[in-house]
């Protein structure tokens, strides 16, 4: 897969753009040889009709997310929602694997600096070995910040190392905030 280095509005232009020269295209196919380029047309338009559907309802689901349906989400639809928030934000965001992730669950990378994140949809207090596995993550991904994000609030033992780390503690009015900015 290529990477680009694209800002949000960048990204939309180029989604927008090759949109509008594939559908110059086939609209030139459909007048010049209409009988090979009329149903491929049809076709390729329900389709990307389709999918451009697909994509705005889950990210408008993802985007709308309130605290009382993040506290009802599961560890994986809590790091897809992160993944979207901090994509919206500007960042560049990469998930790690499910398992072996080395105390990170996404790498965001914004203005040239790398940041690894722990992710805990929690009902009760964040303790203080989610802060020991991004302290660890840290150096494994050559993060020069980390961050544990919760839908909770962490412990008194999670703040005190937390601290004495410089580990970023987002807690739950920190990730409403960061919320209300994406739906600004």
């Amino acid at each position: 897969m290529t990477k680009l280095k694209l800002t949000k509005k960048k990204a939309k232009s180029t989604d927008a753009s090759a949109i509008f020269i594939f559908g110059f295209v086939m609209l030139w196919g459909v007048f010049t040889v209409p009988e090979v380029f009329v149903t491929p047309f049809i076709i390729s338009l329900f389709v990307v009709s389709f999918l451009l559907y697909i994509k705005f309802k889950k990210h408008s689901a993802l985007r709308k997310s309130n605290i009382e349906q993040i506290d009802l989400m599961n560890g994986v639809q809590f790091e897809e929602y992160l993944m979207e928030l901090f994509t919206t934000l500007g960042y560049k965001v990469k998930s790690t694997p499910r398992s072996g992730d080395y105390g990170a669950d996404l790498i965001l990378r914004k203005n040239r600096r790398t940041i690894a994140v722990q992710a805990k949809r929690y009902k009760g207090c964040v303790g203080i070995s989610a802060v020991q596995e991004i302290i660890g993550a840290q150096k494994y991904y050559n993060a020069d910040d980390i961050w544990v994000v919760t839908n909770s609030y962490y412990s008194k033992s999670a703040i005190n190392l937390g601290s004495v780390n410089n580990v970023r503690l987002i807690d739950r009015e920190g990730l409403i905030k960061l919320s209300h900015r994406l739906l600004k």
